[in-house]
């Protein structure tokens, strides 16, 4: 499973053959005129007067001429894609053989591409996180060809949302829908600009909804799936329905033989990080410090038999496996064997959707928590803080 890494722009190159080159000359050469013999059997040539085929291939009535209407799909896109971006970044790394035996520099230039969205008309942009995380100049450019210079207001690597700004204004905008309102089985069309290319458009379906393990474990991402297709160089462009309204931001891929499951941020999320990064420039997410396990009956089953402090349902859960000593977790009464069931009125089943239910909490405000312990319901309430920043 792999983010949309950015990808460093290509160019396209035409191949052609040595005879293909100089029939091209011929064709076009200089001062003579110059025609090709007629050949028997073809219009115009050796065949019956007046260069009649010798048989007729079709004998179906012509086709009536197109009606002119509307497509869906044209028509959502005509809405959004003046407000999809293409994002180049550079970025200085170090080169640990600089300097040594002709290894080149000790800093390189490393150039990267993404694709984002114009939200607001003075310039504000949604993107990935790992578009632009580290890098030391932004360029935008929007589909008419304008150029700015971004700026990062900030990143958020834990949900992969990001906030770019250009000094402009009247900019085209992209309307926002709600992604709590998407079901599976909705028309899905990606914009982008997948491996250089500007401003590509890709449709599909939503596959599935609340896809909480879909990027790895301790995700707090409840990922939108869908089948349109998603390249490198979409990461950060958006998905949208078929009215024309973003409901989520193009983020990862997995690849699976013979084809690719695509995965976006809901909008909904993004918009909740992306307003914190601009009042104060980094988005706040919950935390109650504990080690979770998925327990099945079988792990259940072996818990009970080696260890004599753990009675453990033969079910399919989350069980607590640690608790941090000094956590809100600790100060909560949550204990290690628990059996988390419910998160603030929110039923759980894995450890992604704990971390889920949990980061839609609010730091130092109640949440609670229904567990079993040993065969009995129990009702707890925690605080939960701020989660620890990574340096």
């Amino acid at each position: 499973m792999a983010p949309l890494m950015p990808q460093p722009p290509r160019r396209l190159a035409l191949a052609g053959t040595a005879g293909s080159l100089v029939l091209a000359g011929l064709l076009s050469g200089c001062g003579t005129p110059f025609s090709l013999p007629r050949l028997p059997g073809l219009p115009g040539g050796g065949g019956r007067p007046g260069g009649e085929p010798r048989a007729r291939v079709s004998d179906a009535p012509p086709p009536a001429p197109l009606q002119a209407g509307n497509n869906f799909i044209v028509s959502a896109v005509d809405k959004v894609g003046p407000a999809v971006v293409r994002i180049d970044t550079v970025k200085q790394v170090i080169n640990p053989l600089g300097g040594l035996f002709g290894g080149g520099p000790s800093v390189q230039q490393q150039q990267g591409q993404g694709s984002g969205f114009i939200t607001r008309s003075d310039g504000v942009i949604l993107t990935n996180a790992h578009v632009v995380d580290g890098v030391n100049e932004v360029g935008v450019t929007l589909p008419n060809g304008r150029s700015y210079r971004g700026k990062v207001l900030g990143v958020d690597p834990l949900t992969d949302v990001a906030v770019l700004k250009v000094a402009a204004s009247g900019l085209p905008v992209a309307s926002l829908g709600d992604s709590a309102k998407v079901r599976p089985g909705e028309w899905a069309i990606a914009i982008g600009n997948p491996l250089g290319l500007d401003n590509t458009v890709t449709a599909g379906i939503i596959s599935a909804v609340q896809r909480t393990n879909a990027v790895g474990e301790g995700q707090r991402v409840p990922y939108i799936q869908t089948d349109a297709a998603v390249n490198p160089g979409n990461s950060g462009g958006p998905l949208i329905n078929d009215r024309g309204q973003v409901i989520g931001i193009n983020t990862a891929i997995r690849q699976a033989p013979g084809a690719g499951l695509s995965f976006a941020l809901p909008i909904n999320l993004a918009k909740s990080i992306a307003a914190q990064i601009l009042e104060r420039g980094r988005a706040s997410h919950p935390y109650i410090g504990v080690r979770l396990q998925a327990l099945t009956p079988q792990l259940a089953r072996e818990v009970n038999a080696t260890q004599a402090e753990c009675r453990l349902p033969e079910t399919n859960g989350v069980v607590v496996v640690d608790v941090v000593p000094g956590s809100p977790a600790a100060r909560g009464g949550l204990r290690a064997c628990d059996l988390i069931e419910r998160v603030g009125g929110t039923a759980v089943d894995n450890p992604s959707e704990v971390q889920v239910a949990v980061d839609q909490g609010q730091v130092g405000e109640p949440l609670s928590l229904q567990v079993q312990r040993g065969g009995r319901n129990l009702s707890l309430e925690l605080r939960p803080a701020e989660l620890p920043r990574a340096n």
